[in-house]
């Protein structure tokens, strides 16, 4: 199954599901797709979703997932990517009115400089970068959490 998920901000990602509407109708998208798509105002035609889900059902389908398409949303990209699921992100453009600024470009591309991701551009084909996905090396993702913590607790403790 193929993941879609656009988290609950206020901006729309059309442009994504469209997309996604037009390859399983030309069939270069042939695995079931379920799609989470916010407040987007474009209706799925050929594959599942639904505006909003609970995290229980969220972590089911990430978990279940074989392929994750999203925004870049961190919360997302770290819970995807601590799952060792292949992750494509396709950022939201200011210029489509899909958010105040292009932040999510700078989310992409940081991540998929890493190899944690795949970040899908505005001109790149993103349904080659399906295809890229189930074969890339994606790099595993090691969180810093303890080390910056470790850092901020010796710190508070010299300044005792």
């Amino acid at each position: 199954m193929i993941f879609v998920t656009l988290g609950t901000q206020k901006f729309q990602l059309n442009r994504l599901l469209k997309l996604i509407d037009e390859y399983i109708e030309k069939g270069i998208i042939k695995d079931e797709v379920f799609a989470q798509i916010g407040n987007s105002d474009y209706i799925p035609v050929n594959y599942n979703y639904k505006q909003f889900i609970d995290k229980e059902e969220f972590d089911r389908c990430i978990k279940d997932a074989g392929l994750i398409i999203t925004h870049s949303g961190v919360g997302t990209i770290i819970t995807a990517i601590n799952l060792n699921k292949p992750v494509i992100v396709y950022p939201r453009l200011a210029k489509y009115k899909e958010h105040v600024d292009d932040h999510q470009i700078e989310i992409a591309e940081a991540f998929a400089k890493k190899r944690y991701v795949l970040a899908c551009k505005e001109n790149d084909n993103l349904s080659e970068l399906i295809e890229k996905a189930y074969s890339y090396r994606f790099e595993k993702y090691v969180s810093q959490k303890e080390k910056i913590i470790k850092i901020v607790n010796d710190f508070l403790k010299s300044q005792q």
